[in-house]
Formats: C-alpha cells, structure tokens, sequence
C-alpha cells in the first residue's frame, strides 16, 4: 500500500501547474490585446487618410477608366481604386500587428503563418497592378483594332477587336498568377496549344475558303498587262466588250447585259481577242 501513488498530491502538483501557466499567460494574453487595440486603431487611421488623399489627387480616374471598358461594365461593378488600396493597407498593417501579438504570446504556428500573409500581400499587390496596366493595354489595344478596321473597311472589326482584347489579357492574367506567386505551367501549356489550334484551324479554314479569290488575285497579275477596257473578247460562248478590270474579276458588256466573269477564267480557259 506504500507504493501507491499519492492522488491528493498528484492533483495539488497539477493544479499548481496550471495555474501558474495561467498566471504567466494572462499578461501575455492583455499585451497581445493591447497591440490588437492599437493595431486596429492605426489600421483604420492610415487606411481612411490614404483614401481620402488619394481621392483628392483624382487617383480614382484610373479606377474610372477601368469602369468603361465593356466587360467590366457587364459585370455591373465599380471599381474605386482609392478604397481597394485603403483595404489593403488596412490589413496589411493589421496583419503587421497581428504577428507582433502572436509573437508575444509565444505560438510560433499562427505567426508563421501570418508572415507568410505579410509576405504575400507586396506579391499581390505587384500582381494587381500588373493585371490593372494589361486590362487598360489590352483595352487600347482593342479600340485600335477596331479602328483600324472601321478605316480599311473591314466588316470584322469588332469581332477581331474582342479577340485581341480576350488574348492579350489571357497573357496578363497568366503573367499576374506568376507575380503573386502561383505555378502557372500548366496553364502556359494549354494556353499555347490553344492559341496553335485555333490558328492551325483559322489558317486551313480561310486558306479553302479563299482559295478561288487568291487564284483571281495571282491571275490579275497575269491578265491586267493582256487586257484592257474596250476590248472585244470571246470567253467560250461569252462575248463581248472590256468595260473595266478589277483584281479578282472582269466585267464584259454583252449586248444589252453585263457578264462578270472571274479572272482565273482568263487562265484556264480558251479567249478569243477580236
């Protein structure tokens, strides 16, 4: 019976122990208050005069600029950059004083992990702004497309414009993952063999359908220096009179009707010049 343990002094020991840790905790636990208080204090302070001079030097135009481009405007939001880099100051700096209070209670688990966040923030803020300057680039780059179109005449503008606009910010998207930090291989790889199919496709698809009308244009180089206004010709059963030449076809006056005939004609079959 003499070697059994001793309950009541076991549990004294135990109790005595939990108490004394608690006792050195609790000053801890009212440090790691104190510089929550003041680091939520500081937090909202900094954040609302950022905002407030950032909206006075008219740093929002930029965000205005963004507010007109087509899909942002579908997605029936506005972007106030004042307020987003207010936010993210905001937390920045409490995730600044929530890693000094963590460190002062001692748990080296969550601050480790909140320096990771502190860490990260700077990549995410570099990668937003990489992804604000492609939006805007990309934009541009759609409205000169689209211009250019309108001056030459090319019923496609708009479709060409949305194709460089959705294949520039593809890239800038791409591009920002990888500035915060995110493996984007696997996404560069199916970009790139969808970016080669589509134009493999695009290649074959226009080279047959335009394949008569590039043999109409290779012919004009043929036939242009042959031929001329107000020559009477005989194209098989076809004869008639030159009344003008263009690059994929001529047009012949035939009595009291006009025949328009391709110039690949002119090459692979039989003419007759009176």
């Amino acid at each position: 019976m003499s070697n059994l343990p001793n309950i009541t002094e076991i549990l004294i020991n135990t109790f005595q122990t939990l108490i004394n840790q608690f006792v050195d905790f609790v000053p801890k636990l009212i440090g790691a208050i104190v510089i929550m208080a003041i680091g939520v204090l500081v937090a909202k302070s900094v954040a609302a005069i950022v905002s407030r001079v950032l909206k006075q030097v008219g740093f929002d135009r930029i965000g205005d600029k963004l507010n007109d481009i087509d899909v942002i405007r579908q997605l029936q939001t506005e972007i106030k950059l004042s307020e987003i880099v207010a936010k993210v100051l905001y937390y920045f700096i409490l995730l600044v004083f929530i890693t000094a209070a963590t460190e002062t209670l001692g748990i080296a688990a969550i601050t480790n992990m909140v320096l990771s966040l502190v860490n990260f923030i700077p990549k995410l803020v570099a990668a937003a702004i990489m992804l604000q300057i492609g939006v805007l680039l990309a934009d541009a780059l759609k409205k000169a497309v689209i211009s250019i179109c309108q001056t030459f005449k090319v019923a496609s503008g708009k479709l060409l414009g949305m194709i460089v606009f959705f294949f520039f910010l593809i890239i800038t998207i791409i591009s920002a993952l990888g500035q915060a930090g995110i493996n984007t291989e696997l996404l560069e790889s199916s970009f790139n063999l969808l970016i080669g199919g589509i134009i493999f496709a695009f290649a074959v698809g226009y080279g047959i359908a335009s394949r008569d009308v590039m043999a109409n244009i290779l012919s004009s180089f043929y036939s242009k220096n042959r031929f001329k206004e107000g020559q009477i010709i005989q194209i098989e059963e076809v004869k008639g009179t030159i009344i003008s030449i263009d690059n994929t076809s001529l047009t012949l006056q035939t009595g009291e009707t006009t025949t328009i005939i391709p110039l690949q004609a002119l090459q692979s079959q039989k003419v007759q010049v009176f």
